[in-house]
């Protein structure tokens, strides 16, 4: 029989590992990445995002001055340029690899971002989620391993 503290541990551990694993699978493929956001007066932001080939890319700035500067793998979709009062773009991604998106307010109101793009998650996030996993592993093991009576050597 255990013990109430060895089945609180081993419950513990079972939830922890359940976060994880739920939290690995859900993470895995494409994702889509939705974006909304204002940006202030002389403000800056980027995007960083991996994405896939054939992936489709939605982009649109609206407001009184802003640059944008949009870098995508191989011969896509390469923009660093200003634009006044409204602009859009949708791209489909030619090669797999990085694409990296720059806007600047150069105008004098806030301009509104709005996009949608297809990614892959960080690799370092999947590491994260193993982590997890292995942490509700060793809570099991711990709460095993304490609940037996030791009677010495």
């Amino acid at each position: 029989m255990i013990s109430k503290k060895t089945g609180v541990g081993i419950s513990a551990g079972i939830v922890i590992s359940a976060i994880g694993i739920f939290a690995l699978i859900t993470s895995l493929g494409i994702q889509n990445i939705l974006v909304d956001e204002k940006l202030e007066v002389g403000e800056f932001t980027s995007y960083q995002f991996n994405a896939p080939k054939h992936s489709r890319e939605i982009l649109s700035m609206t407001g009184d001055a802003f640059h944008v500067k949009v870098q995508t793998p191989g011969m896509g979709l390469q923009v660093d340029d200003d634009f006044k009062k409204e602009v859009s773009f949708e791209w489909f991604v030619l090669e797999d690899g990085q694409n990296r998106i720059e806007i600047q307010n150069i105008g004098n109101s806030e301009i509104y971002i709005e996009g949608t793009f297809e990614g892959f998650n960080d690799p370092l996030l999947l590491t994260f989620h193993g982590l997890v996993i292995t942490t509700g592993v060793v809570i099991i093991g711990f709460s095993v391993g304490f609940a037996r009576k030791h009677r010495g050597f």
